[in-house]
């Protein structure tokens, strides 16, 4: 008989990697908040105690793209920003989820005019659409929970890199690098 027979019987779990990793990802997301405009203060209101963002494991509001898998644009991107969110999403490490919060960062919002962005995912790829103008704390925790529902369900193994290019609407799976512009980096 040997030292460890018998001995694990009955508290053996059985499960793949793919949903333990998917599993810690889910329930510890590292958010950096990217608020432009009114859609920021809803943002601050979810992580605050009423709402309590900790009870989804997204508690830590990182400054530091190096340091946040979860990049949340709330607000009115203008295109004088856009190359700074980019920059920032292309800092952050991969796997890597955006959730675009408000009408402002969903479609431009009630600003139909040649400097502001219609739609932040022309320049990153979005994986949860937030919508109302500002949305409720409540809407950007349902948010984060599709998010939970999208982590949990993809797999980890060989995850590829998402990129628009120009002119295009959704993000296109790929291993080449490109920049704002779509061109060859």
């Amino acid at each position: 008989m040997g030292l460890i027979d018998h001995r694990f019987e009955d508290n053996f779990i059985t499960t793949s990697i793919d949903r333990v990793l998917n599993w810690a990802r889910e329930s510890s997301i590292w958010p950096m908040g990217f608020g432009l405009a009114c859609c920021a203060i809803e943002m601050m209101a979810a992580s605050a105690s009423r709402f309590d963002i900790a009870r989804f494991g997204a508690e830590v509001f990182r400054a530091s793209p190096r340091q946040s898998d979860l990049m949340i644009v709330a607000g009115t991107v203008t295109k004088k920003m856009a190359p700074v969110l980019r920059r920032l999403y292309d800092q952050m490490p991969e796997p890597k989820w955006v959730i675009s919060m408000g009408s402002c960062s969903n479609a431009g919002g009630p600003f139909p005019t040649y400097s502001v962005l219609q739609g932040v995912d022309k320049v990153v790829p979005v994986d949860v659409y937030v919508s109302g103008c500002p949305p409720r704390p409540e809407a950007l925790l349902y948010g984060l929970m599709r998010l939970q529902d999208k982590i949990r369900k993809e797999g980890t193994v060989l995850r590829k890199e998402r990129t628009i290019m120009s002119g295009d609407t959704e993000p296109t799976l790929n291993t080449n690098r490109f920049d704002v512009n779509g061109e060859r980096a």
